[in-house]
């Protein structure tokens, strides 16, 4: 059964462009050579507009446990989640498990 990985980041007022730009320019390419496991990047338009929210999507814990590995084992990732640290007020994770019914992504 596939799980689900939210992850929010709660960005220091005033700091989401250099987050967005540091993401652009590092995060992005860093991660764009793993396996494809993204679901989508997302910025609050109203309410929590601080916050960075992605998801991600792995077959079971396990592939989630080897995707991480895989991506912390990178060098170029470790660079730029050092650079975004600072930028960051907290973050969140969440697991979750999809319905029974409905649409899944």
């Amino acid at each position: 059964m596939a799980i689900y990985e939210i992850r929010t980041y709660t960005v220091i007022v005033g700091k989401m462009a250099e987050v967005v730009e540091l993401y652009r320019s590092a995060g992005w390419p860093a991660l764009d050579k793993h396996p494809k496991k993204l679901v989508g990047y997302f910025t609050g338009d109203v309410g929590a507009l601080n916050q960075l929210v992605h998801m991600w999507r792995f077959d079971d814990d396990a592939d989630r446990r080897a995707f991480w590995a895989g991506v912390y084992a990178d060098q170029a990732f470790m660079a730029f989640a050092r650079q975004l640290r600072p930028l960051l007020a907290s973050q969140e994770n969440k697991l979750l498990l999809p319905a029974p019914w409905g649409p899944h992504p």
